[in-house]
């Protein structure tokens, strides 16, 4: 994977269980947003924007599963690992990409690894932070883009830990696509985009993002 890109998209979780309607834990509005998921995804692909997508990797021995769930730190059983819910939809696969699991690697075996990469990774997590994948900000200070362009679901929870670690470890440069994401809660996303918004991260539509490209 090409270093220092200008700009890296960050794909965030858009996975069957979460975008489709008949997904496991579908989030409202998803399915909508797959239009644009797919222009990002196409648009990255023809131009040479690199792409880092995370994705939810669980079993049922994880601490988030409960068949009891209170949907802010347990939810119900999703992206199992090996179900057609866990896999990435059709408007954003990367077939391409080089997984990074939750096995910790070295520095120097991340950059081997993305020397690999092509234009794509994937990060797999069994938590809604993807930095608690302990390869992902490696990732990050090894590729060192100018700008990360976040999108996919959901916008109040993975989301939110996705930009917010961002922004934790200094990458001021972000952009959100509000037309690329959807909340499993209206009014807390809404909240949220404003939050960010004060805080320097950019809020773009599709068209916008792809006519900076």
């Amino acid at each position: 994977m090409r270093r220092r890109p200008d700009t890296l998209f960050w794909d965030v979780d858009t996975q069957v269980d979460f975008v489709r309607e008949s997904g496991a834990l579908y989030v409202p509005g998803a399915e909508k947003a797959t239009s644009n998921l797919a222009r990002l995804t196409g648009a990255a692909r023809d131009r040479g924007v690199p792409v880092v997508a995370s994705a939810d990797d669980h079993r049922a021995s994880d601490a988030e599963i409960s068949d009891e769930p209170d949907f802010r730190t347990t939810y119900p059983p999703h992206c199992m690992h090996g179900t057609p819910g866990q896999e990435k939809v059709r408007e954003t696969s990367l077939p391409e990409a080089v997984v990074f699991d939750r096995d910790e690697l070295s520095e120097a075996e991340v950059r081997r690894r993305l020397d690999d990469a092509g234009r794509a990774v994937l990060v797999l997590k069994n938590q809604v932070d993807v930095f608690t994948n302990p390869n992902t900000e490696k990732i990050v200070d090894e590729i060192d883009p100018g700008r990360i362009v976040v999108y996919g679901v959901a916008l109040d929870v993975c989301n939110r830990f996705t930009v917010e670690g961002l922004l934790a470890r200094g990458r001021s440069d972000l952009v959100v696509v509000t037309d690329a994401t959807a909340a499993l809660d209206e009014e807390r996303g809404r909240r949220l985009l404003d939050e960010w918004s004060a805080r320097g991260v950019r809020l773009a539509t599709t068209d916008e993002v792809l006519a900076e490209l």
